[in-house]
């Protein structure tokens, strides 16, 4: 028996809305309550742990994340905070001289936000690095700015998506992004091991992998899966696998399946039915403010997505899209139809299907998702980053059709199964930030409370995982030892205010109070703890 007492905190628990006190045997929540009530039941047995006023709240689970890309972009030069060319270029020229060989490789580039309002250009990358072979993905990883020196070993321009000056899209980004991403088994490990750390150090105890062809092979998968095994010697995050491959029978999904290697939850995640909003490859009805040439791309025909989804409801699996634009949405719905039609809509709705990211949403269409019980996995932090009247979706949508993209509120108001993601390599692996960017969402309409926001991070990551224990994503008696101990600097009491109402929830509920969000600092995780394992701790921590 192993007992360990938490006492002198904040416990975000439902059982005990006041909690102060946890006590944890083994994997296994044995008790919450009071710091009065924990004074009588130490003894001997139980080591004891001094919270010091910190606040344990349940692990947060990331429910669209790419692991490898993750690793590679901590590894890679950091483009998030570049506002102009000559700043990302400056960063160029740093890391060039830091790593002197090689391939450099960077992330998170985006023009939108740059005084320029333009990528960089081949010839301005060669001056930057001294010649180098240079690959940076923009910050939606759905296009990319290379090197001279790379496109030509690449072959680049003699492909479709070449665009004549080093910025690569479509068939060519995936060439080049192919050819630069070859990892070693080792290298491999490398990588993940440290996204995995990085996302426990944020006090992410599980990880919606979002894996496919085009993201990364099934080996990738599989050595992911290994490293996140329970019996495996280091405790990593549990990682909740899904494979994006289109299929058109029952038939070739159980192929597929057999394929892989590993278990996985389903055919879903990142299956595109189209691109991104910022490489201007999302689909859309009308075409895009800024580029009017163009309405995007659709990868898949709505007949296409009906077989996918047909076949993944015989066989009581998940399957899914990624699914960006207006127009995206209209061939999801019209396959999800189609699927009903053909299975029958009681096997749709119990396969438990789910499409990521889901930004640009009409009332049909919200209907549509909530007949056929579709779980949105989306990102608040998109708005956050690219919403408003002066973000990127304006420029690329004008300032109409912006407002309403990713609309949070209205997918519960509709009964659409939500929960909440990174994206990451996209956005980071920061979830306070993902909870602040759900409670401040651009369009006040849109705003839910931070007990919806925090839920939608951690028990509806698990309900969307079709998770056996009901009891994941929650601090009770019974529940699993799945849990992050954080440093905060205050937790809401008061509700009189608008400041108050907007960052917590009202005591009056007997609702757990989460920090507030609008302070100088956000939470510092301390502790990461997932079924009784130790993912991570500060090294402040004991």
């Amino acid at each position: 028996m192993s007992l360990t007492m938490y006492r002198n905190g904040s416990v975000y628990s439902a059982a005990d809305p006041l909690a102060t006190a946890m006590l944890v045997d083994g994997d296994t929540v044995a008790w919450v309550g009071s710091e009065h009530a924990a004074t009588s039941l130490l003894d001997s047995r139980m080591r004891l742990v001094d919270l010091g006023g910190t606040l344990i709240t349940p692990g947060f689970v990331d429910s669209h994340v790419h692991v490898t890309e993750t690793g590679l972009a901590l590894e890679s030069v950091d483009l998030t905070g570049a506002r102009s060319v000559s700043e990302a270029l400056d960063l160029v020229a740093i890391a060039a001289a830091d790593k002197p060989a090689g391939v450099l490789l960077g992330h998170g580039w985006d023009e939108s936000s740059w005084a320029e309002q333009r990528p960089l250009t081949a010839a301005e990358l060669e001056r930057a690095s001294g010649g180098r072979e240079v690959y940076l993905a923009r910050v939606d990883v759905h296009s990319a700015m290379v090197s001279g020196a790379l496109a030509t070993r690449c072959g680049l321009p003699a492909l479709k998506g070449w665009h004549g000056d080093g910025l690569v899209s479509g068939d060519a980004h995936a060439h080049v992004r192919d050819a630069v991403r070859q990892l070693s088994p080792t290298d491999r490990t490398r990588v993940q091991q440290r996204a995995l750390r990085h996302a426990a150090a944020n006090g992410y105890i599980a990880l919606a992998e979002m894996s496919a062809p085009h993201v990364g092979s099934a080996d990738d998968l599989a050595a992911l899966a290994a490293l996140s095994a329970f019996d495996a010697p280091e405790a990593f995050a549990e990682v909740l696998p899904y494979w994006g491959q289109a299929v058109s029978s029952a038939e070739e999904a159980r192929q597929v399946l057999a394929s892989l290697g590993t278990p996985v939850l389903g055919l879903a995640g990142d299956l595109n039915i189209d691109g991104s909003m910022g490489s201007h490859s999302a689909f859309l009805r009308a075409p895009y403010a800024d580029v009017p040439a163009t309405r995007g791309n659709a990868y898949l025909t709505a007949a296409q997505i009906a077989d996918h989804l047909a076949a993944t409801s015989e066989l009581g699996i998940s399957g899914g899209f990624h699914v960006i634009g207006d127009g995206a949405m209209d061939l999801a719905v019209e396959g999800l139809a189609l699927a009903a039609e053909r299975v029958g809509i009681e096997k749709v709705r119990a396969a438990g299907h789910r499409f990521e990211h889901a930004e640009m949403v009409d009332d049909a269409a919200m209907a549509a998702l909530a007949l056929h019980a579709v779980t949105v996995s989306v990102q608040p932090a998109f708005d956050a980053l690219w919403g408003g009247d002066q973000g990127m979706y304006a420029q690329r949508l004008g300032a109409e059709r912006a407002a309403t993209l990713n609309p949070i509120a209205k997918f519960y108001e509709a009964g659409v199964p939500i929960c909440f993601g990174s994206d990451a390599p996209v956005t980071p692996l920061n979830p306070w930030a993902s909870v602040r960017a759900a409670l401040s969402h651009h369009q006040p309409l849109q705003r839910i409370s931070a007990r919806a926001a925090f839920i939608g991070h951690t028990r509806a990551g698990w309900r969307a995982a079709s998770a056996q224990n009901p009891m994941l994503g929650q601090l009770a008696p019974g529940a699993p030892a799945s849990f992050a101990i954080w440093e905060v600097d205050a937790l809401m009491v008061q509700v009189a205010d608008e400041r108050v109402q907007s960052w917590s929830t009202d005591p009056r509920a007997r609702t757990p109070l989460l920090p507030a969000l609008d302070t100088d600092n956000d939470p510092r995780c301390l502790q990461t703890v997932h079924r009784g394992r130790e993912l991570y701790a500060a090294e402040d921590f004991s």
